[in-house]
């Protein structure tokens, strides 16, 4: 007999008997015979536990086995086409390692609120469960991307000594005798990397303090930040297209089973291909005019304009040459234009918003100085931003992509919530 073998593994293992170690998923029994699904992280099998094929006292436990027990099992791999896996086994061991009494999460709908309460345990089901497969994969596809691209990954602070975005969504702390704040971006210390190794990336948590409850805010939430120095426009937006291409080619490749799990339209996602429609800001308004939404030039877009946007197209679509007002104050002018900013946004289809907002960064002391002033930005806190552009500036670009919206469009979810294993949301801090 060998050591405990993972479920994902049976199939190398027909006609050979095994120990499976895991937890039951559900148990359907019959006077004769019991049926019990378990899981064990890797996949789903069934189990046959036979009276006529076990000692007594064994299939009586078998019968007695509760959701969520921890078991571990012994028996023979046996060939089932009617399997997903195309294998069960058939059972002439069972342990109970630890009981599960009256586990909350049953076979039945339960309230989202419910669920949310008790994520710890919801993380076990089936959708959830493909969901951050998923998101595991799509994960590692953007570090397979840029690493390919010969980036260097750069971790960011946490906590920051200013704002990037604005001071009205920042979480404030204490930190010894001064002000601290929780990051919403790693952006502007992604800059300074780009200085160093010329092309890297940030990947970690950011923070907004949004009162928001839309399906598509979290407060807590992952980004992937990239920042090349000698970057232009045009090539900024064919470096997104390429990372968002390369996050969906990997979910089709590696999580199809799971995607089928969630019902996604798969020949939604197969379709999308580089490179992605691009239009100004200035055509968008007029696009949005003809569809009788009357948005004003100078006022940003919300998710319905973005949606109404997108729903033309069968792929990702590019808005740029947003007016500068509306934008941060690191961000370049468009020099054949100054009114507006050379930045990007990128609208994923079906109604799922903005997953990638990027921009050409202000390479000029002066111009920055300027920005800085007429943004109401606190300078002393950006002094060594400032030095970036006395110390050999140079022409430099990126973007930042939301890794749970992007999830969300992939896996076809609802709300954002579901993308991550613990939302953070207003009125949520626990589990």
């Amino acid at each position: 007999m060998r050591d405990s073998i993972q479920i994902d593994q049976l199939g190398d293992h027909v006609g050979e008997r095994v120990t499976l170690e895991g937890w039951l998923y559900n148990r359907r029994s019959s006077k004769r015979l019991h049926f019990l699904e378990v899981r064990d992280g890797s996949g789903i099998v069934q189990c046959v536990v036979g009276r006529d094929d076990v000692p007594p006292p064994i299939f009586e436990a078998a019968g007695e086995l509760a959701q969520e027990c921890s078991i571990r099992l012994t028996g023979k791999v046996s060939e089932d086409p009617r399997s997903k896996l195309g294998v069960e086994i058939h059972v002439d061991g069972v342990e109970l390692i630890s009981a599960a009494v009256d586990y909350p999460i049953t076979p039945k709908d339960h309230g989202v609120a419910f669920l949310l309460e008790h994520r710890h345990l919801w993380l076990r089901s089936r959708r959830p469960h493909a969901v951050l497969r998923i998101r595991s994969e799509v994960q590692q596809a953007i570090h397979d991307y840029f690493h390919g691209l010969g980036f260097i990954r750069l971790d960011t602070p946490i906590l920051t000594p200013s704002a990037c975005e604005g001071t009205t969504t920042l979480f404030e702390t204490d930190y010894f005798d001064e002000k601290a704040y929780l990051t919403q971006s790693g952006q502007l210390y992604a800059e300074a990397g780009a200085m160093a190794f010329g092309k890297v990336y940030t990947f970690g948590p950011t923070f907004r303090a949004e009162k928001s409850k839309t399906r598509r805010h979290l407060m807590e939430f992952w980004m992937i930040e990239p920042e090349v120095a000698f970057q232009d426009h045009d090539g900024n937006i064919e470096l997104a297209e390429g990372l968002i291409c390369a996050c969906v080619e990997r979910a089709l490749e590696r999580c199809r089973p799971e995607l089928e799990l969630l019902e996604r339209d798969l020949s939604a996602l197969e379709q999308i291909q580089r490179p992605f429609p691009r239009i100004s800001y200035t055509d968008a308004i007029q696009r949005l005019a003809t569809e009788g939404i009357e948005v004003k030039h100078g006022e940003d877009f919300g998710a319905d304009e973005e949606t109404a946007l997108a729903k033309a197209f069968d792929r990702p679509l590019v808005v740029d040459r947003y007016p500068a007002s509306l934008k941060p104050f690191y961000m370049k002018a468009d020099p054949d234009d100054p009114s507006v900013a050379l930045n990007m946004d990128i609208l994923a289809p079906e109604g799922y918003g903005e997953i990638i907002g990027g921009s050409v960064r202000e390479e000029s002391l002066e111009v920055l100085d300027r920005q800085i002033r007429e943004k109401g930005v606190e300078a002393e806190t950006l002094e060594w931003y400032r030095d970036l552009r006395r110390y050999g500036s140079v022409p430099h670009a990126g973007f930042g992509l939301g890794l749970e919206r992007t999830l969300a469009w992939i896996c076809g979810l609802h709300h954002l919530r579901e993308a991550i294993p613990f939302p953070r949301l207003m009125g949520r801090l626990h589990p």
